[in-house]
């Protein structure tokens, strides 16, 4: 029997998720953690491969949006984020295999980071502060688990860090969190249109991989895989959702809502938002193969508050508008036709997770209810 990559790295999940939960809840790598500092149980954290073993990336190549066209497909799923003018993707084919990409952008230090059990993309600023000092950490991918999540870990301390959270749960760095910073998860397409002189992570990552395919094939259509809580009854396991965090308090919208509706203006806690919602977006945890995959669209977040005035926004025929100027907007939030024109929403961070995942470790979070 021929094994593949693939069928040689589950089997390897499989066997040392179950042995590590039964014998060894706590990893015996060298690690230089402070463990006497932790939030959560250290009996949570489940070891399922070795520090590392899921390779980072520390030093990411990227090419322009005409040189990553010829590789990536046009409903390819990245996540994309601008910073002080700057704008950059990162293929969650490339962060499949990888999880963590460290960076800089706009003067920024950032890591990207993608932990498929959850298809939780989330971008976090590397920058820390401590007793008064600030601190730029570098991560990686420590080869445990915790609610199915993956568990980071920095090299300046070893703390460990819960990834759709950014909260340091283990070590020096416990109790601390890292600043999300706005990103969208869109497609190839639609951040080279919003941003043609952008640039692309490229295959060239000095590993080995099968950039494109997808290990966990059916994944998003089946049942949480290594997670042992009790889902949450509200919603199935795996709909996914996008969470944002309101004056202290988390609120779920669930894709299949957001899809139906095309456009929701809400006001959560008192604050304006508007949810976008947009075709052409593949997803990474259905097929073999990403570009073979259901398209499960993209959808974005913003404040709807444009120079001091609330708009409200519509989708007829697929195209969005606000209804005061009828002027037309973009997924990425950029007024691209009308009296608006140029003009950009401010966005407001958000998730796009599984909901198993984000009501694990935030099960006080209020579903919208249309």
């Amino acid at each position: 029997m021929k094994w593949t990559y693939i069928s040689l790295i589950s089997i390897a999940l499989s066997v040392n998720a179950m042995a590590q939960e039964r014998y060894n809840p706590v990893p015996n790598q060298p690690w230089k953690t402070n463990r006497t500092k932790h939030t959560v149980p250290l009996k949570e954290i489940k070891v399922i491969v070795g520090k590392d073993q899921i390779p980072p990336i520390y030093n990411p190549n990227f090419w322009s949006v005409k040189e990553a066209s010829k590789t990536y497909f046009k409903h390819e799923p990245v996540i994309a984020l601008e910073v002080e003018g700057e704008a950059k993707a990162y293929p969650l084919s490339i962060l499949m295999y990888h999880e963590i990409v460290n960076d800089d952008i706009g003067g920024i230090p950032i890591i990207a980071t993608y932990c498929p059990l959850c298809n939780a993309a989330i971008v976090f600023d590397r920058r820390v502060q401590k007793d008064g000092k600030t601190q730029t950490l570098t991560f990686g991918v420590s080869g445990m688990l915790r609610n199915s999540d993956m568990v980071m870990w920095d090299h300046e301390t070893e703390s460990w860090w819960q990834q759709i959270t950014g909260e340091g749960i283990v070590g020096n760095y416990a109790g601390t969190d890292l600043e999300l910073l706005p990103s969208l998860l869109i497609s190839f397409e639609q951040f080279a249109t919003s941003y043609p002189e952008g640039l692309v992570l490229s295959t060239n990552t000095g590993a080995f991989r099968s950039y494109g395919s997808n290990p966990y094939v059916n994944y998003d259509s089946s049942k949480p895989f290594l997670f042992r809580g009790k889902t949450d009854s509200r919603l199935p396991a795996m709909e996914r959702i996008i969470n944002i965090n309101i004056s202290g308090q988390d609120f779920i919208y669930p894709l299949s809502i957001i899809e139906q509706k095309g456009v929701i203006n809400d006001s959560p806690n008192g604050n304006n938002v508007v949810l976008f919602f947009q075709k052409g977006v593949k997803s990474a945890m259905d097929k073999s193969e990403i570009k073979y995959s259901r398209d499960v669209g993209a959808v974005t977040v913003y404040s709807p508050v444009l120079n001091g005035e609330i708009l409200t926004f519509t989708v007829k025929d697929k195209v969005i508008k606000d209804t005061k100027t009828s002027s037309t907007w973009s997924i990425t939030g950029k007024c691209i036709a009308g009296a608006l024109s140029s003009e950009q929403l401010q966005p407001i961070i958000h998730g796009n997770h599984f909901a198993f995942a984000w009501l694990a470790v935030k099960p006080e979070s209020q579903i919208y209810q249309p």
